[in-house]
């Protein structure tokens, strides 16, 4: 208080706490790619980062879902999934850009998604996956600080594995230099084939192409998932190519009935474009029950389209793993809703370079295990060979405990740089890492072992640090590490009795 200048009573008042440390959200994924519509009423919101936290609120800001369109053609040798018809192979595949955001986001929400981010890049009238746009995308998360992933599903979809990494690269760059609040899941370049597939080993190509900048700010998981996101009634004729389909069904006919015979051959006559959504629907409904070949078709779009990346699936894991458990938690051993199967079932044999190579870029596995299902079977950075960061959530509590104590120690800037600010700032950061050990995330058993911190003149700071204004303050941690390998030794002993 100023000088007392005129006779009288006045009152005093200390503060008798110090200032409290808010923890930081720490599951707020931000997710960048193609949607049908961008826009908040007239507002459009084309590369503008928005938070949302449904489904519901995903449809009324960036619309529904694409309409994928399909082409058949003769299958080739080597061909998977071939259908065969009247003696010939075809073989179904994607027309167009695979836009797949959508689809993440039903597996974001299906594995414990909560609030999260969109950055709309673009919508589905692209002719295709425009990779630098992505990158764009990523760029437009500088300004937002809620964001604790960047994830991209779509970069797989790019023309090739050097596409692919360059958007990653970015996202890294992003993470790991620009902003360092935040870690990237990346996925792995035609991750649903397995490593001896004749095109090449996807995981070595993964690792050579993502470079070695920033790696303990990201994770990666392989192989792909099979979901069962799309369901078969999401599917019919209309993402055909009507003058594909038509030889297909007609040559079925002569297999039928007589009597089934006529019928088809006048239902197949229709022009189905220019029939009404009831027509349309009992045409759907009709081939459904007679095609065989029809049928195979409709379950082969769908499986083509339940093929997804996993990393948004992950990101719905880490949300739900930190509203029950916490940060600290590893996010392995976990079951993933949605999910019918990997892509490539894994062996115990399989996974150790996956978790264990040499330049330690580890992928974490998701494997099948028989009476178990499907599990997340890993929990590993990208920098697999740092006993620092090896582990993605020793990288994650690092950055909530950061950001915590960063945003909470801004009230002291411009403070007077002396002892009685140094001892608010330490019992601010002590009583913040005290509620954290309490609850699990720092190990010891006791506080002095699970924290320390330091703070003021011969420990921390000289004089000259003082002249020039600086306040240093040094907090060490011990963060809970998972118990990756057990070993349960076993021996045998005399009889004694």
């Amino acid at each position: 208080m100023g000088a007392m200048k005129t006779p009288g009573v006045y009152i005093v008042e200390k503060n008798a706490f110090s200032n409290s440390t808010v923890e930081v959200a720490t599951a707020v994924p931000a997710f960048i790619g193609y949607t049908e519509k961008a826009a908040n009423g007239n507002v459009s919101l084309l590369n503008k980062p928005f938070r949302i936290s449904s489904m519901a609120e995903f449809h009324a800001y960036f619309g529904g879902t694409p309409k994928p369109e399909f082409i058949i053609a003769d299958a080739a040798e080597g061909d998977v999934n071939p259908l065969v018809c009247g003696g010939k192979s075809y073989k179904v595949s994607r027309k167009g850009a695979s836009f797949s955001l959508y689809y993440q986001m039903l597996l974001f929400f299906a594995n414990g998604g909560g609030p999260c981010y969109i950055v709309s890049v673009g919508n589905y009238s692209a002719d295709e996956i425009d990779g630098a746009k992505l990158s764009a995308g990523v760029d437009t998360l500088l300004k937002e600080q809620e964001p604790t992933m960047v994830l991209c599903p779509e970069a797989v979809a790019l023309k090739d594995v050097d596409a692919c990494a360059a958007v990653q690269q970015a996202m890294l760059t992003h993470c790991g230099y620009k902003m360092q609040n935040r870690i990237a899941i990346v996925d792995v370049f035609d991750g649903f084939k397995d490593r001896n597939d004749p095109t090449g080993d996807v995981v070595n190509n993964f690792r050579e192409k993502i470079g070695s900048n920033y790696l303990d700010y990201a994770t990666a998981y392989y192989p792909w998932v099979n979901t069962s996101i799309v369901q078969e009634r999401d599917l019919c004729f209309e993402n055909l190519d009507e003058a594909q389909l038509k030889p297909l069904l007609t040559a079925e006919i002569e297999k039928q009935p007589d009597a089934v015979k006529t019928v088809l051959t006048d239902l197949y006559a229709e022009d189905f474009a220019s029939l009404d959504d009831v027509a349309k629907s009992s045409l759907h409904k009709t081939m459904i029950q007679v095609s065989p070949i029809y049928n195979a078709i409709i379950k082969e779009m769908c499986r083509q389209m339940n093929l997804l990346a996993p990393s948004a699936a992950m990101a719905g894991i880490y949300t739900m793993v930190d509203n029950t458990r916490g940060v600290w938690k590893a996010p392995a051993n976990l079951s993933l809703n949605s999910v019918i199967s990997p892509a490539v079932n894994l062996t115990n044999a399989e996974q150790e370079d996956l978790n264990v190579p040499l330049n330690g870029k580890a992928l974490n596995a998701i494997r099948y295990f028989v009476g178990d299902g499907i599990k997340v079977w890993g929990a590993r950075t990208l920098d697999g060979n740092s006993l620092d960061w090896r582990y993605i959530n020793v990288r994650r509590t690092m950055i909530m405990l950061e950001e915590s104590v960063k945003n909470a120690a801004r009230a002291y800037v411009f403070e007077p740089n002396d002892a009685s600010t140094w001892l608010n700032v330490r019992t601010m950061i002590q009583n913040f890492l005290n509620g954290i050990w309490k609850r699990g995330g720092l190990v010891g058993s006791t506080p002095d072992e699970a924290y320390s911190v330091h703070l003021g003149i011969g420990d921390t700071m000289t004089p000259e640090d003082i002249l020039e204004g600086i306040m240093r303050v040094s907090v060490f941690v011990a963060i809970s590490r998972p118990a990756e390998f057990i070993e349960i030794t076993f021996q045998q002993k005399m009889q004694e009795s």
